[in-house]
């Protein structure tokens, strides 16, 4: 991207009808570590790449619990993220202080489109150069949202942001069909498959991934939304790491009559009919 004469203020259009800024505050969410969210109709996961800017610092977090029932895994400028994950925890606080409910995953993504959406109309102000996977649960089932900085927002059954996502996608979009039927595991044994998938040969481990789940157990009572234990993450990658080395079952061998009677009948063919080339 180059700077050109309509890219000094969020809110002067281009002739082709664009906003520069908004437009680069979308390019940082793909800047930003992957991170990957998917839900069943009981469950939601989120799962996140953790990078640190250099060998001798420390990661920085890119999940948040928002509530019991909701949470937030972002991409791009993490200090923005923390400010709107702030911003989420006070609307549910207050809701379930008004009106002594949780609030509803999908007025939580609006509120948060709204928040997003002033800062592309006020010249004093920059968007938010971060995208947020909002994943909760509520009255109506597991529920997965992204919202852009530009203020739009969507509902997904699986997604992935950040730097080398559409690895992720790609592996999304073979297998999100059956998600709805899915466990909990298998939820999780896919997050950390997508997330191995933007890795680029780099070993995936319980140390450079976090991930965490919310849902409804079998008698109806809510998982709040927490973290795995990354002891329990690194088992769940060593079993899929077994299961990838195991050697495939050996094919089953033909039946010593069928395979006579087979190469007998091929005898047969052959004597009967002329080699005639074909035209093709």
């Amino acid at each position: 991207m180059f700077r050109n004469q309509y890219d000094t203020d969020v809110t002067t259009w281009s002739p082709a009808g664009r906003l520069f800024q908004v437009e680069y505050a979308m390019e940082a969410v793909k800047q930003g570590s992957a991170c990957v969210g998917l839900r069943s109709r009981t469950h939601a996961v989120l799962a996140a790449a953790n990078k640190a800017a250099s060998e001798l610092s420390s990661h920085q977090r890119k999940v948040f619990r928002v509530a019991d029932h909701a949470g937030v895994a972002l991409a791009g400028l993490t200090a923005d993220g923390r400010v709107l994950s702030r911003f989420l925890r006070s609307e549910c606080i207050n809701h379930a202080f008004v009106y002594d409910a949780p609030l509803p995953v999908s007025r939580l993504a609006l509120r948060l489109a709204d928040k997003a959406q002033v800062c592309t109309q006020r010249s004093w102000k920059r968007p938010y150069g971060v995208g947020l996977l909002v994943a909760g649960l509520d009255e109506s089932g597991a529920h997965l949202y992204y919202n852009c900085p530009s203020g739009n927002y969507f509902e997904y059954q699986a997604f992935a942001i950040g730097s080398r996502s559409q690895a992720a996608k790609t592996f999304l979009e073979r297998r999100f069909e059956g998600y709805n039927d899915y466990t909990p595991d298998q939820l999780i044994r896919d997050a950390l498959s997508a997330i191995k998938e933007t890795l680029q040969g780099e070993k995936l481990t319980s140390s450079n991934c976090t991930v965490a789940i919310v849902g409804r157990k079998d008698d109806g009572t809510v998982e709040p939304f927490e973290s795995i234990d990354g002891k329990k993450i690194q088992e769940i990658i060593d079993s899929m790491e077994a299961a990838e080395e195991a050697p495939p079952p050996p094919a089953a061998a033909p039946a010593a009559g069928a395979g006579a009677a087979e190469s007998s009948s091929m005898q047969e063919e052959d004597k009967g009919t002329d080699a005639v080339p074909m035209d093709i």
